[in-house]
């Protein structure tokens, strides 16, 4: 089966499971992938928006979204996401430690596609990871681009 090329945008504000996502990820998928980070709701949604030093973003076919983030948390990122008219096709997974079942709830009520509870061993860590974007890749179709 063939993989899309996918560019990912990656809200995390850990830099141990920034690096072990970026690790796993390109190990899952080469050069078919591409994942751009932000630490934070508010750069996340100027990443989307083309906004300040983010003007050449490229649009991701896909957001990993933790909702514990400095300032504005996930649940605002997937609101505004949500309520966005240009965004909003765009899918989220949610990859964040709360395995809370309010969380859990709240954040399908918000608007994630998929929610994911990140594993604590980093052998775990990078499994689970790595089989995010091949699912999106090689199984799921992704909203194409509007025209």
């Amino acid at each position: 089966m063939t993989c899309q090329p996918l560019n990912i945008l990656l809200v995390e504000d850990n830099d141990d499971h920034v690096f072990l996502a970026r690790k796993a990820i390109a190990q899952e998928m080469g050069e078919r992938v591409q994942v751009f980070h932000v630490n934070d709701g508010e750069s996340a949604i100027d990443f989307l928006r083309r906004r300040g030093e983010h003007r050449e973003a490229p649009r991701p076919d896909l957001i990993l979204l933790d909702l514990q983030l400095p300032g504005r948390d996930g649940f605002w990122v997937i609101r505004t996401i949500k309520g966005d008219p240009d965004l909003q096709v765009i899918p989220i997974v949610l990859f964040t430690s709360s395995d809370a079942s309010s969380d859990i709830r709240r954040g399908y009520e918000c608007g994630a596609n998929i929610y994911v509870c990140k594993p604590t061993g980093p052998d775990e860590f990078a499994d689970r990871i790595r089989a995010i974007p091949a699912f999106w890749s090689r199984v799921a179709h992704l909203p194409p681009a509007k025209n």
